[in-house]
């Protein structure tokens, strides 16, 4: 019987297993720059070795993959953080299951991002690809650049991959 993901909000406590969720709500804050500008302080950690490379800031953009969506396929990065911050406010799907020698379709869980949320991924810590919900979805990417082996996939067999159902949260 396949297993059918609920789509959970992305709270922090929720998250945590898996990393820190980037966001403004209920963030350590105090004014800068004269109080002009709020700085929103520390929401997250970059996790790297700087022996092997350096964090690097990059950008993405994203396409809506089809819903249903069976998740056959986890990836996870053992020398550092990985973190997606949305651009343009508009809401995506986060899909993880807690670091380990591989994930166990149990564990596996989705999380609905606001839009608002962006979320940093602990090194080793499995997650699905970025899953938009429109169209060219861009994303500020912040992860460790390196020569050395830094993705690791797992392939879940067929009668382990859950299916997630997001067809009403698509966006035009």
């Amino acid at each position: 019987m396949t297993r059918r993901l609920k789509i959970e909000a992305l709270e922090r406590t929720a998250f945590a297993p898996f990393g820190d969720v980037i966001e403004m709500d209920g963030s350590k804050n105090f004014a800068i720059n004269g109080g002009a500008t709020i700085r929103y302080h520390d929401i997250g950690r970059i996790i790297a070795a700087p022996q092997d490379g350096h964090a690097g800031i990059s950008l993405a953009r994203s396409q809506p993959l089809p819903s249903p969506l069976s998740i056959k396929v986890l990836e996870r990065h053992p020398l550092a953080s990985q973190a997606f911050i949305p651009q343009g406010q508009r809401p995506f799907i986060v899909v993880v299951a807690p670091a380990g020698e591989q994930p166990e379709s149990p564990d596996i869980r989705a999380f609905l991002c606001d839009g608002t949320q962006g979320v940093n991924y602990h090194p080793g810590v499995w997650h699905h690809s970025l899953l938009a919900l429109a169209p060219d979805q861009d994303f500020v990417l912040i992860d460790l650049i390196t020569q050395k082996h830094n993705c690791d996939e797992h392939h879940l067999a067929a009668d382990a991959q859950p299916v997630l159902d997001f067809a009403q949260l698509l966006c035009d």
